[in-house]
Order: structure tokens, then sequence, then C-alpha cells
């Protein structure tokens, strides 16, 4: 399989980036029209090249600092930095922003090239190349390769090819297993295609004909086309320019993210690790600030946990609370600058994202420092009835499987696809068992509880499932159909009571099939009808009674009877008139009967007679 990787520029403008590009590539990145005019980069520009087995996607940022949100865009997801700086000007300002960028942004490593060698002597160059070797010591780019060149005459264009395929093979490939993120850095319109989004691949694969979704939004697209470094490819994986020829309805602005669908989810708090750079000024508590992830760009507040204030030149965790939603999962990079003048004065990665409003700091030093075990369980303890599994990937961006296997079962429980604290647990099921106790309390004579009543007001919006599984782990609670009930709680019924059930039950055994009415029997109970109602229920839970209809009630003994005149008929015809006959009811009680005996399969009703089965 070829290897890809994403090469991007970095330096101050008019340093020779897009030339360097073009030398390299003989590709000319600079398509606009105000480009070609002004002579300078103003939106991204893009080129590959093929060195052996690795394609290599470059990215040319604009250097000037009115596009430096531009170069930002252009930065998300690049694994070789090419730090261009000319021989004739050396360090310049940008030259200093955008170094601070790719190094806050993480970019793992880079070559500086020192672009322009026609334009100065082989003495200034040397001077350049200890001015910048002194500027990144202690950097990513310490020890980096520094090749110079020349655009013109093409000299050191070789070299500059053979350094960046040696930091390719080093370079890893990007988390292709992990669920697919594109952010998109270009959006346009091509005649007979419609939509085409650009980006970098940050994780993942994308296919052909794929459903994807866009955050923010969550407007749903079809993937019509799919094309890797300008070719076209049946799919895209992370760590390759990737363009998408989507098919849908909705907008798509540049800042948004591809995604799968109902994957993701935006967020508008992230607590991160933030670094403040040497050269800014104090942060202060609630400061407005711009914030850059990815291709996306937003206002944000500084919320500082302990301090009032952040001094230069040091780091911490810091809260922000962003104007607009953005897609942002722990390990994301960002850059934060300055509200105005806007400059950049720090940046940092993600740890956490909607968090609770107070933190401790031993929940921050989890998030800050903690494994991904640790900070699984601390979502867990923390959601009240635990979260289901898909609640734990859009939380921290791993992957299910990934969830699962670091999840383990020391103070956590796992229940199907529903992760709860133990501790939560234990006084959830203590809870239900107060609850119960305090129902048969003031109803002794129920039979218990409605579980779904118990549910809702003990576990509120957790599943079914964790009910079930208290239940089977709980000797102290028994279910019983649609009821819950201690195992301890028994009936006890008063003297009179007794007797009234005895009463109720001696009314429909002399009945027969012609019972008396309910309310008529609970009238002669001998207790009052809100102590007779309970009563009737307990006969009905013993099936010492079966009520049919709304209003009929028979002792099973008649229906015994009724069922061995039936036996003798067996395979019979019969209307309802002999069914009189046989029973001796009239029609008021022989509809009802009928109708009992059709849905307990004994008798079958076709047409105006009915067969005896």
């Amino acid at each position: 399989m070829i290897h890809s990787i994403i090469v991007g520029t970095a330096g101050h403008i008019d340093h020779g980036k897009t030339a360097l590009v073009r030398a390299l590539t003989g590709i000319d990145t600079d398509r606009l029209v105000e480009e070609k005019k002004r002579g300078i980069s103003i939106e991204l520009g893009f080129a590959h090249l093929d060195i052996g087995e690795t394609r290599i996607g470059l990215v040319d940022v604009p250097g000037h600092e009115r596009f430096v949100k531009t170069m930002l865009a252009g930065a998300t997801g690049i694994d070789l930095l090419l730090f261009v700086v000319a021989a004739d000007e050396s360090i310049k300002p940008q030259t200093r922003e955008h170094f601070d960028i790719c190094r806050l942004l993480g970019i793992p490593q880079g070559i500086v090239v020192l672009t322009k060698k026609d334009a100065v002597d082989a003495d200034i160059l040397d001077l350049v190349k200890l001015e910048v070797e002194e500027f990144v010591e202690g950097s990513f780019l310490q020890g980096a390769s520094v090749v110079a060149v020349s655009a013109k005459t093409g000299e050191g264009i070789a070299e500059l090819r053979t350094s960046i395929a040696t930091a390719a093979a080093q370079t890893p490939a990007k988390e292709a297993q992990r669920y697919f993120r594109l952010p998109i850095d270009r959006v346009f319109s091509m005649k007979g295609f419609g939509t085409v989004v650009t980006g970098t691949a940050t994780s993942g694969v994308v296919t052909v004909d794929q459903e994807v979704e866009l955050q923010p939004g969550g407007a749903r697209f079809r993937v019509r086309g799919v094309e890797v470094h300008g070719t076209a490819a049946k799919r895209a994986r992370a760590g390759q320019r990737t363009a998408l020829n989507l098919a849908g309805e909705g907008e798509i602005l540049r800042g948004q993210v591809v995604t799968e669908p109902g994957r993701f989810e935006t967020t508008r708090q992230v607590d991160c690790n933030f670094q403040l750079l040497t050269g800014s000024k104090p942060l202060k508590h609630r400061a407005p600030v711009h914030f850059h992830a990815g291709t996306a760009e937003t206002i944000a507040e500084v919320r500082l946990f302990g301090d009032s204030v952040l001094a230069p030149g040091s780091s911490g965790v810091v809260r922000f609370h962003l104007r607009d939603p953005m897609l942002l999962l722990p390990g994301d990079r960002f850059i934060v600058r300055k509200f105005s003048p806007v400059v950049t004065i720090g940046g940092g990665q993600v740890i956490d994202r909607d968090g609770p409003k107070k933190p401790s700091p031993e929940r921050t030093e989890i998030f800050r420092t903690g494994s991904l075990t640790d900070r699984l369980r601390q979502l867990v303890k923390e959601a009240d009835g635990g979260m289901d599994l898909a609640g734990l990937v859009r939380r921290t961006g791993e992957t299910a499987a990934e969830i699962e296997r670091a999840m383990d079962a020391q103070g956590t429980l796992k229940l199907q696809q529903w992760f709860v604290n133990a501790e939560w647990f234990a006084a959830a099921l203590l809870r239900i068992e107060k609850r119960l106790a305090a129902f048969h309390k003031e109803h002794p004579l129920a039979p218990g509880m409605l579980r779904e009543e118990v549910r809702s007001r003990e576990l509120g919006s957790v599943p079914v499932t964790v009910l079930d599984a208290m239940l089977n782990s709980a000797k102290t609670v028994v279910s019983e159909g649609e009821n819950l009930r201690l195992a301890s709680h028994k009936l006890h019924l008063q003297q009179d009571e007794t007797q009234a059930v005895a009463k109720i039950e001696a009314a429909f055994v002399t009945a027969g099939l012609a019972v008396p009415s309910v309310n008529d029997v609970l009238a002669a109970s001998g207790v009052e009808l809100a102590r007779a109602r309970p009563l009737l229920q307990i006969l009905l839970r013993q099936q010492k009674l079966i009520k049919i209809g709304d209003e009929l009630v028979f002792h099973h003994s008649a229906l015994e009877q009724l069922k061995q005149i039936l036996a003798q008929h067996k395979g019979e015809r019969f209307p309802v008139g002999v069914f009189k006959d046989w029973t001796g009811v009239s029609r008021k009680y022989a509809i009802p009967l009928l109708e009992y005996l059709d849905k307990m399969r004994l008798t079958r009703r076709e047409g105006d007679v009915r067969v005896v089965l």
C-alpha cells in the first residue's frame, strides 16, 4: 500500500513558499487571479508529489499576516513541515508567528528550507543558517535537516526531495482504524458534479456511496465521488489530501467537519492543556480570544481554574467557552489568538469536553495525565446512572473497541452497552428498597409497586437493562409481573378483612354463572368499600376469582364447571340460544362468557355460530 503523508509550508510572506512547491512538483498553487496579480498566496494551495512508494500531499499556506487564519486551516493534519526562510531576509515577523503556530499544533517533524540561495553569497547563507538554527533550538526543529535551495535555478531541489523522502519513511501512518473526520478547508462547485469539499482526513476511512454528516449542523450527504491527491479513488483514509463530491441538501462551509453519521456531537465548552507564549501579555480570567481548531474559528471566553491570571510563558489547564459550536474531541490541537490586536498568543490540546461546572483539582489531573481507563471511569462515575457505549465514544473520540478494552471491571459494571459505577449501582438499589418499603407501608394490601414507576422515580432515564441487572443481583427485591415488592413483604389481614375475603369469595361461589355485580358483593362484605376493593384484588391475584370484561367476575369453580359442560359437546356447532340452554344463563352473561371462551380457544366463532374445540 502506498504510504501517504501531508507536507506543509510555513514562513513569512514573499519568502518563496509557492515557488518552492512549484519547483518540487511542477504545480502552481496560486490559482486565483488576485494571487497572480499581487504575487502572494491568499488562499490555500495544494500540490502532490510521488517519491518512491510515498505519495506526498503539499499544502502551501499564505504568509501574509492578514491571512494567518487561512494558514491555520492549512496547518491541520500536517505530518512534515517545510519551514521556509528566505536567505536574503532571514527571520521576519510571520516567520516567528508561523513557527509558534506549528509548534503549538504539535507538528512532529520538519525540514528547514533556506530559499533564494541564488540571491546571496556563501557567507550570508551560512549566517542565516546559524540564525535559524539558534531560533529553532529547543523545539521540534532542533537538529532538523537544513537545505538551501533556489527555485529559480533548481539548485538544492533534488537534495530537498531526498530529505523529504527520508523524513516521510519515518512518519507513521495516521489512525485509519478510528472514526472518520475530515475538516473542510475548501468548498466549491464543479459543472456536472455539484458540490466538492476538500481537506486532510485526520482519522478513519471514507468510501464512495457512503453517507456522511456535517458538523456543526448535522446535515446528511452521500459521497458521490472521492479523489485522493487529485486522482479518483474508491476510498480515502487518514493522512490523505481528499476531495469529496457530496450529494444532498444543505449549506456547506469551510470549518465544518465531515464525519460518520450520528457518531459525534459539537460542543461549546472544552478543557485544555494550554501554553501561553513567552512574548504574550498575561492572560486574564474571562478574557475574549479567537479560538482556532482544525479549519474552524470562533470567539471564546477564557475560564481559568484557581488563578485569575496566567503568566506569559506558563502553561496550565484552561477552559474555553465557545461562542459557536465546534466538533472538538480530546487530543485535538488548537491555537488561540488575541482578540485585539489579532496575534497568536498560545495554543494546546483538548483534554475534555462538556465537563462539570466546577471540576475538582483531582478530576482535572485525571483528564490531564490519566490513562484512558482512568478517564472513562471518571466519566461513568459522574454521569448519574452511567453512560452508554455510544455516549463514551462521543465524549472521548475513542472507538467502541478501544473503550471496551480499556474499561475493566474494577469499579465499573458493564450491562450490555451501558456502563455504571459500582457505588452508584449499590446506592440506587438501596433507594429502590426504601421506596418499596414506604409503598408497602402506605399500601399494605397492594401486590407491589409498578416496575416502570420505580424505574422512572429512582433511576430516571437509565435503560431497563440496568434495573433488570439490579433485580438479578438483589435477593431483597422480587419481580412479579409488572410489579416489584420486597422479598420480606407479606400480606397481613386484620380479622374483619379476613372475614370479608371469605364473604366475597362465597358470594361468587354461590352465584355460579349468574354472578351479582361487583359493587353489590363488596358492599355486603362487612368492611368499607376503600378496604374491600384491595381484598377483591387479592382474590383475583390468587386466581380464585376470574375477571371477564369490565364488571363481570366469576369464581374459578364456576368456569371449571362450564368447561365440563362444553366437553360433553366437543366438535358441535351451536348458536347463542343453545349455549343459554346448556348453561341456564341469560344473554347478559352468555355473550361475555362466549367471548372469554373464544379468547381461551375453547370455542371458535364461525359467523353466527360457534364450534366447541
